[in-house]
């Protein structure tokens, strides 16, 4: 978990900044285009979704600690932890999710982060929430474009390389199961 949250926030961080030095305003784009939903969500499919939740928070606060933290902080970080609750309730339900729930998942989770992040942006800085989620259209669409790809393509190899990373055999030579 611990290494899904560094890449995490090194990604976020990375991204942050070369959306802030960018001549023009892509900072709303280039910031969706990390792996922090997916992460979040991978560490909620293996680990649970107590862990996975931790995973998207933690990204979150420990990133925008080193980028521009605000009130927004521990707001956002709820939200994309919300990724890591959804990847422990996918699990529970699919085993082995096929890519077109992948693909609706991110969808759906994506909608709901969106609309969730810009209603607190609204309420925050008391304008109204249709003009909100109008100024985040772009930002909204590469969110969407970023986790469906990442959740069909990327997702389901990191979460094989986890699994097979932590199925070590056992002392006496054969696989360890869940309860050695």
């Amino acid at each position: 978990m611990s290494m899904l949250v560094a890449v995490g926030v090194v990604g976020r961080i990375v991204f942050g900044q070369l959306a802030l030095a960018s001549p023009t305003p892509v900072y709303g784009i280039l910031i969706k285009v990390g792996l922090t939903e997916t992460l979040a969500f991978v560490s909620g499919f293996v680990f649970g979704s107590a862990l996975g939740f931790l995973t998207g928070g933690l990204i979150i606060a420990i990133s925008d600690f080193f980028m521009i933290p605000g009130a927004w902080t521990p707001f956002i970080a709820a939200i994309i932890g919300i990724f890591g609750l959804s990847g422990g309730a996918i699990r529970r339900l699919a085993a082995n999710p096929s890519a077109l729930m992948l693909g609706a998942s991110a969808a759906f989770l994506t909608v709901l982060s969106e609309f969730l992040q810009n209603a607190w942006f609204a309420w925050f800085f008391n304008m109204p929430i249709l003009a909100a989620l109008a100024m985040a259209i772009p930002s909204m669409a590469t969110a969407a474009v970023n986790n469906i790809v990442l959740f069909t393509a990327v997702a389901p190899r990191i979460i094989r390389l986890i699994q097979e990373a932590t199925r070590r055999p056992s002392r006496l030579g054969g696989e360890r199961t869940d309860s050695s």
